[in-house]
């Protein structure tokens, strides 16, 4: 079994979604509820990726289409190239939902050993992970301890352990700081950046856009199952028709004159880029507009 620290190199997209609908029938009503409108998008190897929404838009339906629990009414979706119908397609994920539920009576070390076992592992392999794995999400000075003494933010963390156990390429996060302190919410987000420099692909979605603004490579908006936004965060939270420069030791008079000076004066200019609005702000402005297009 590969390493917990291997990079992924894979040019096929973690994750590609085309065109995907799902309509479920509410029988007692004589009605149908659509719960995704033509949705497409490709999450690259090795990015953290946001999917976020308001309630009702989509984002738990697409989740599970991934996970194979849930029959798209048509549209395809892949994971590594493997169509995520497939039983192939779950060895790559690792998943945590948004209330993950363990075993109260078993320490954090027997749950991971627990998983483990699960996905076929014994002996030393498995002991060496359930180390690794404890090391990984800061937990082996709880190791031993039983998880139903753990804080919220630790059931995360053992979650997070769980779900690499058998060493995905992709996690997949259902609101994975969900009801944590701030304090443990900044232990998971350090855990997402550490799993992506070790070449993890992150699915998440979150209702904390802060932390997704820290995190997140892109970033796509859902309302009412349709793709309102995508794409980096960069140019998602960009205001357009603006620029933005840092200039160092530059004078009063130069400020003034800054379009024909800054060559000829001597300053140097650090950085030039757009204005930036917060991903709170695009987040609004794109469910807004959805809301109010009333489709």
């Amino acid at each position: 079994m590969k390493s917990i620290l291997s990079h992924s190199t894979s040019p096929i997209p973690a994750v590609s979604i085309r065109n995907l609908e799902k309509v479920f029938p509410v029988h007692l009503r004589r009605r149908q509820v659509v719960a995704l409108r033509g949705l497409s998008l490709d999450i690259p190897a090795g990015h953290v990726y946001g999917l976020l929404g308001p309630n009702g838009s989509g984002k738990s339906t697409t989740l599970k289409i991934l996970l194979g629990l849930v029959t798209p009414s048509s549209g395809t979706s892949e994971i590594f190239g493997v169509p995520s119908h497939r039983v192939a397609s779950r060895v790559d994920v690792g998943f945590l939902p948004e209330n993950p539920y363990f075993y109260k009576f078993l320490t954090g070390a027997e749950t991971i050993a627990f998983y483990g076992k699960l996905c076929g592992l014994t002996g030393g392999t498995l002991k060496a992970r359930v180390t690794e794995l404890l090391d990984l999400v800061g937990l082996t000075e709880a190791g031993d301890r039983r998880v139903g003494s753990y804080s919220k933010g630790m059931l995360q963390r053992i979650g997070l352990a769980q779900a690499m156990v058998h060493d995905p390429r992709l996690l997949i996060l259902d609101e994975p700081t969900a009801g944590v302190d701030p304090a443990g919410s900044r232990e998971i987000r350090d855990l997402i950046l550490r799993l992506k420099a070790r070449g993890k692909t992150i699915l998440l979605t979150s209702h904390l856009l802060e932390q997704v603004q820290e995190v997140c490579d892109r970033v796509g908006i859902l309302a009412k199952g349709r793709l309102v936004r995508e794409g980096s965060l960069d140019i998602l939270t960009g205001i357009s028709g603006q620029t933005e420069y840092v200039i160092e030791n530059s004078s009063p008079e130069l400020q003034e004159e800054i379009a024909r000076l800054v060559a000829s004066r001597g300053a140097r200019l650090l950085s030039s880029r757009q204005p930036q609005m917060d991903l709170e702000t695009v987040f609004l402005k794109a469910t807004e507009t959805a809301e109010q297009s009333g489709k």
